[in-house]
């Protein structure tokens, strides 16, 4: 047999495109699933591909495993996975009733008492996952895990009985955040983003906005980002900024910024494209290859931001 050889990618140059050097990273790190969502958003790539990649990671309980969320590891289901899967659903068209049907089945059984999602499931139980810390044996509900997948779904106008009392969570939570957490206000960002009720949705955003703001939760110069407090537990380089509030200008956290404190945001995130083409995991990683994993993913959402703002990536 004659010895064959891999062909390597040509390395774009310094002075190709964000969107020319991000395909040359994804090719290069990413997962099948990360590589067929590039394709589909970037290249023209069809929405079967990326479903069929995500299948690899159903788990035998209607839910999602196997690290689909990377720091999440082994092969057993878990809330944040099923809410991967669903913003990739989301973002290829296919959210619909009968694909959804089969994740609240899942969402049901993982539920707490007041219907909504944990952060983690107990150690020991079915579903539980390898993860970055020890899980409580009687789990609340909490709105980062909960308020993306109610948002979500209500946007796709799937409804299910898992949704009305996850509905009810969510309003009663992003009604009295204290915004103590920042990524608890981008959960109920993502959750307003989504819900029905519009002047609801306003209402509790702008209450938000004026906390965001008062308490510095986003950086508004990132030139002077050191300055800037760092929320209890965070790494730092997890400081977050207007875009990671308001990824889309449809968002109804757009309106907390004005237009001169989101360009300075979508310059910095532009300006944050590494020497390899891919953009930076901010959060600090718990197991080896997570980082490695979750970049292709980071680097999707960075050039769909920055392109949801009209700004040139290609």
């Amino acid at each position: 047999m004659p010895e064959t050889r891999a062909c390597p990618l040509p390395v774009p140059s310094a002075a190709s495109s964000p969107l020319r050097r991000a395909e040359h990273f994804v090719w290069l790190t990413a997962r099948v699933l990360e590589q067929r969502l590039f394709a589909y958003h970037f290249l023209h790539g069809a929405a079967d591909p990326v479903e069929t990649a995500l299948d690899a990671y159903r788990t035998d309980g209607f839910g999602y495993g196997h690290a689909l969320e990377p720091e999440l590891r082994g092969p057993a289901g878990h809330p944040l996975h099923t809410a991967r899967a669903l913003r990739v659903l989301d973002a290829i068209g296919r959210c619909d009733a009968r694909r959804a049907e089969r994740v609240c089945r899942y969402l049901t059984s993982v539920s707490t008492p007041d219907g909504a999602l944990p952060a983690m499931l107990p150690d020991g139980l079915p579903g539980a996952a390898a993860s970055p810390g020890p899980a409580a044996q009687t789990p609340a509900g909490d709105l980062l895990t909960t308020g993306p997948v109610v948002g979500l779904l209500h946007r796709n106008q799937v409804w299910h009985a898992w949704l009305f009392r996850a509905t009810e969570f969510c309003w009663r939570r992003v009604e009295t955040l204290d915004a103590t957490r920042p990524c608890e206000v981008q959960a109920a960002v993502a959750f307003l983003d989504g819900v029905p009720d519009r002047p609801r949705a306003r209402a509790a955003a702008g209450r938000l906005g004026r906390l965001v703001r008062e308490r510095r939760l986003a950086v508004l110069d990132p030139d002077l980002r050191e300055s800037w407090p760092l929320a209890p537990g965070h790494a730092p380089g997890e400081r977050l900024f207007p875009h990671d509030f308001a990824a889309t200008p449809h968002s109804v956290a757009r309106a907390w910024f004005t237009d001169e404190e989101m360009d300075r945001s979508l310059d910095f995130l532009a300006g944050r494209q590494q020497e390899d083409g891919g953009w930076p995991v901010t959060r600090r990683p718990w197991a080896p290859g997570t980082e490695r994993e979750a970049r292709p993913m980071v680097t999707i959402e960075a050039l769909c931001t920055l392109r949801a703002y009209g700004r040139a990536i290609a």
